[in-house]
């Protein structure tokens, strides 16, 4: 048992039902415990980076039901960041763009019109991002026009796949973020380009946070949105 005593909605005490389902003697609202401690068990694997797939071989719970439930913890991740931001924004910041494509793709030219660019700033040491806008839409442009070789050559000056290595002396939060990034999505066998922004806020929310602080969060979060 992960939860019996607080109600989720309102915090006040809750107590047990003879069909096994907890009411809050406040607000009256009724859970399944069973429901509970599924998503309170799902919330700790999200956040201490276990699979879908090994959690679901753990647990003997449907694959498809996690995976549903990590894809609305990524949603939540990125409205937290969006609300903590409104609470950094007008400190001083510093930030610099990054580069990123998959590493099955990083040898082959005509896959920069693949990669992910985003901004990353730092908040006095809260980590916020933006991604930009994707150059897919200019990639049959630039090969009808016969001009992607050139395009390539320099873009490619602006790549920041390496740099990560090469700033060892010029170490920050930022750099620190881009490595954390870079070795969270190394699981992953790919992720699809409308995905993306949701793995690179589940990154964000995870570094600004530690595990006790991001689990009280989306538990916070994820029954606000399912009152």
């Amino acid at each position: 048992m992960l939860w019996t005593n607080e109600c989720l909605y309102c915090h006040n005490f809750v107590y047990i039902l003879s069909d096994g389902r907890v009411k809050c003697s406040k607000c009256s609202k009724k859970l399944s415990l069973e429901k509970i401690n599924k998503v309170m068990l799902v919330i700790h694997s999200y956040v201490h980076n276990e699979s879908a797939l090994s959690l679901s071989k753990r647990t003997k719970l449907s694959y498809s039901s996690i995976q549903k439930y990590y894809e609305n913890l990524r949603v939540l991740s990125a409205q937290i960041c969006e609300k903590e931001y409104e609470q950094v924004r007008m400190l001083k910041c510093e930030y610099e763009e990054y580069y990123y494509l998959d590493n099955s793709k990083k040898f082959k030219r005509e896959a920069i019109f693949d990669a992910h660019n985003f901004l990353t700033f730092d908040y006095s040491k809260h980590i916020y991002t933006i991604l930009m806008p994707s150059l897919q839409q200019y990639k049959r442009q630039f090969l009808e026009d016969s001009v992607e070789g050139g395009y390539i050559d320099e873009f490619n000056k602006f790549k920041r796949n390496s740099k990560i290595i090469k700033v060892d002396k010029h170490f920050n939060n930022i750099i620190s973020f881009w490595d954390y990034f870079e070795k969270t999505l190394l699981k992953y066998k790919g992720i699809k380009n409308d995905s993306f922004i949701y793995f690179l806020k589940e990154c964000e929310f995870k570094y600004n946070h530690t595990k006790k602080e991001a689990i009280e969060l989306l538990i916070e979060e994820y029954f606000k949105e399912n009152r």
